[in-house]
């Protein structure tokens, strides 16, 4: 994927910027989204599963306390803010999940970068005010 840098001023735009940057991605990709919280991943990522067919944004919730939600066809939405460990991660799965047809979009990945796959998409959010963000993809 092509390296860029977005603005949005909106939940709204973020959302369409999500779904834009879904038409854009493979249909197995793994994508780290990067951002302090309140940066906006959990909205892009309501835009990115919208655009893949895989949910409503409505239908799009942070999976802090779950861990992984799964959205069909191929769309996964995991968050690992509440690990600590690499070990706890290992209980989740996560290679299997690699290996699917999906496109695995990972919260809070850059903790255990040595579990994500050196081939990932990251997409790093920073707020530049209440409502406006800076959305860069690498």
């Amino acid at each position: 994927m092509k390296s860029r840098t977005f603005h949005t001023q909106s939940e709204e735009e973020t959302i369409a910027l999500g779904e834009k940057l879904a038409a854009e991605l493979p249909a197995k990709a793994v994508v780290l989204l990067i951002g302090n919280l309140g940066a906006g991943k959990t909205t892009l990522a309501k835009g990115i599963v919208k655009g893949l067919g895989a949910a409503q944004p409505d239908e799009v919730s942070s999976p802090t306390f779950t861990l992984i939600h799964e959205y069909s066809p191929g769309a996964y939405h995991i968050d690992l803010y509440r690990l600590d460990t690499a070990a706890q991660v290992a209980t989740l799965g996560l290679d299997e999940i690699f290996d699917r047809d999906a496109v695995v979009l990972i919260e809070w990945g850059e903790k255990f970068p040595a579990l994500m796959p050196a081939d990932r998409i990251e997409i790093r959010l920073r707020a530049t005010g209440e409502n406006s963000r800076e959305i860069e993809v690498q």
